[in-house]
């Protein structure tokens, strides 16, 4: 089974702040579980909203706005892309 698992943004991440130098530490340790696992097929971070585009599909027109909507309640930071059943409860994040 193939699962996006979506890493939420905090205050931090959304102004720039970088995690600490321990927490990339763990984040590469658990990275590369999975890969020697075969489970990560993917992983990345996204630009912060400041720097966003939305692109919004409203057949037959397509809409594309910069910025995200004032309606969003909780952002995303980054992802991981697994083949996997179960992995979620190691995440030191």
């Amino acid at each position: 089974m193939r699962v996006m698992v979506l890493v939420k943004a905090t205050d931090d991440s959304e102004k720039g702040i970088l995690p600490t130098t321990e927490m990339f530490e763990a984040m590469g340790r658990y990275n590369e579980e999975l890969v020697q696992a075969g489970i990560m097929r993917m992983a990345d971070g996204l630009k912060p909203p400041r720097r966003a585009s939305v692109l919004r599909s409203m057949v037959p027109a397509v809409r594309s706005s910069t910025g995200l909507s004032p309606e969003t309640r909780e952002l995303v930071a980054g992802f991981w892309l697994w083949e996997v059943k179960e992995w979620t409860r190691r995440s030191p994040g």
